[in-house]
């Protein structure tokens, strides 16, 4: 692979962390061996992903989210379909 995932990636355009070239690749995130589609937000040195909390959002419109703890391991979608 020639580029490397990065340590952290958010899907929120507003986060220091966001990169929206790499998101239109297609990011899959394996937490504890299984698949999610709901990531809002995940870190790999420190063991995190944030999901959506049901359909609940914060006063400034964007998604409640859930910090979860365990083993993250990031993949480009596109990659695995070739």
């Amino acid at each position: 692979m020639s580029e490397a995932l990065p340590d952290r990636l958010s899907v929120n355009p507003d986060s220091p962390f966001h990169d929206a070239a790499l998101l239109e690749r297609g990011i899959g995130i394996l937490f504890n061996g299984t698949e999610k589609t709901n990531v809002e937000e995940y870190c790999v040195s420190e063991g995190w992903i944030r999901v959506a909390a049901g359909k609940t959002l914060d006063r400034k419109g964007q998604p409640m989210t859930l910090k979860l703890k365990g083993k993250v391991e990031p993949f480009l979608k596109d990659a695995g379909e070739a």
